[in-house]
């Protein structure tokens, strides 16, 4: 499917965006190890989430849902009922599903096997396989278990202490629920703060959860509750409306019920260093994860310099960020950012390669990137490189280009957010 985008005069209204892809993920994995029903509103209808709710299926889970308006209740019955796959299990192009998953299986007595497409047989998966294996598992997979597919006999898990050599959530989330599963405590320690969803979720379903600093620990053997979860819009998906509005002459863009975890919302923070006329407002909690309505006016942006720690926390929106900082003065540098390697795309390498197309002025750097911006840019056909932050990068930068934009292979773009172009349909003053 290819996406055409030409530009509007202006972006406005007020709209919700797609529940957030991880919780929607956390939401229905802990549902399925927690006693009695879990119901979950706002679940996020993509393809990367629905992979869950498939692998978790095969592995005797029984679900309603999910139905209208997002709303999936998982029938949870602990543990000790989920049983052996029949056959092998497919996380699709989803890394959460996988990574989280495979804390899982390798903590319950049977043999299974998970892979994905032809992409996430790509991505590196030693960084968890690795600290699986100390705690007891046995995981089989090329090149030394690193890419799937990978072959897991789990049970008998011992907690261990884990220094992580780089900040991810999804390891870290998945040596906690492998220690949820294990004998004693197991704790993890990582170089700087990510995303701790998995930490909210698990003592919102009733677990014990220790931290401090840097350092989050869980005991083995905990039951979980089934709960009732609301899933908060996606800030990653917002990340793409916000940049358009703060980009576009005459855009006034609210968004509402969004994310605004801080450990997640470090697109706010740049925006506002940008000079972006940003304001988070109406903030509440939605099971223990703070949410607030965000608006954003078009400003003049300015360019800025990020890296070290606030990377972890906006890994996912620099694709979109690079896309501001080529409409904005001066230059945005992004460093500390090499894990932008190992995602759907090489995603360093395939923005450097699509925004070249519109006219801008950016290179790689081993570890980010540097663009150059105040030069307008020129619509052009492009392509998603099956990435679906990509694709919307692409398509923001489209709505500020000169004539029309094509965005080839873009029905990836349902991977983390389906109805993506109605809603931009929705917001445009033409």
């Amino acid at each position: 499917m290819n996406l055409e985008i030409t530009p509007p005069r202006a972006l406005r209204g007020s709209v919700r965006v797609s529940g957030d892809k991880s919780i929607s993920h956390r939401a229905t994995m802990l549902g399925a190890l927690a006693e009695g029903d879990t119901q979950i509103e706002n679940f996020l209808m993509g393809a990367d989430c629905l992979a869950t709710v498939k692998c978790l299926a095969q592995m005797g889970v029984t679900f309603t849902g999910p139905g209208e308006n997002g709303r999936l209740v998982v029938h949870g019955r602990g543990p000790g009922a989920l049983k052996e796959p029949e056959n092998v299990l497919d996380a699709g192009n989803s890394g959460t599903t996988i990574r989280l998953l495979l804390g899982i299986l390798a903590g319950l007595p049977f043999f299974s096997v998970i892979t994905g497409d032809a992409s996430l047989r790509r991505r590196p998966m030693k960084r968890v396989t690795g600290p699986l294996s100390r705690m007891g598992a046995s995981i089989w997979g090329r090149q030394g278990a690193n890419l799937a597919p990978l072959a897991v006999r789990g049970g008998e898990l011992q907690g261990a202490e884990f220094h992580l050599p780089v900040a991810s959530a999804q390891v870290k989330s998945a040596l906690l629920l492998a220690g949820l599963l294990a004998r004693g405590e197991t704790r993890v320690v990582e170089p700087a703060p990510s995303r701790d969803h998995t930490e909210r979720m698990l003592q919102y379903f009733g677990a014990e959860i220790g931290k401090e600093g840097l350092t989050v620990w869980i005991k083995g053997g905990q039951v979980l509750s089934g709960r009732r979860v609301t899933v908060p819009g996606d800030i990653s998906s917002a990340a793409f409306l916000l940049v358009a509005a703060a980009v576009i002459p005459g855009s006034d863009v609210t968004i509402r019920e969004v994310g605004v975890n801080p450990t997640r919302n470090g697109i706010v923070e740049v925006l506002q260093a940008m000079s972006a006329d940003l304001e988070v407002f109406n903030r509440h909690e939605l099971g223990g994860e703070p949410v607030a309505d965000i608006r954003v006016r078009h400003s003049r942006l300015r360019g800025v310099t990020i890296g070290g720690e606030l990377i972890p926390r906006l890994i996912d929106e620099i694709p979109v960020l690079a896309v501001a900082g080529a409409l904005a003065e001066g230059e945005l540098v992004v460093r500390d950012a090499s894990e932008l390697k190992v995602k759907e795309s090489n995603r360093i390498a395939t923005v450097v390669q699509e925004l070249k197309k519109f006219g801008v002025e950016i290179e790689a750097l081993d570890d980010g990137l540097r663009v150059r911006g105040g030069r307008p840019l020129t619509g052009a056909s492009c392509n998603s490189h099956g990435d679906h932050r990509i694709a919307m990068a692409m398509a923001v930068a489209g709505l500020a280009a000169r004539g029309k934009t094509v965005i080839r292979d873009a029905g990836c773009v349902d991977v983390s957010f389906p109805g993506f172009a109605g809603i931009l349909s929705s917001l445009r003053v033409d």
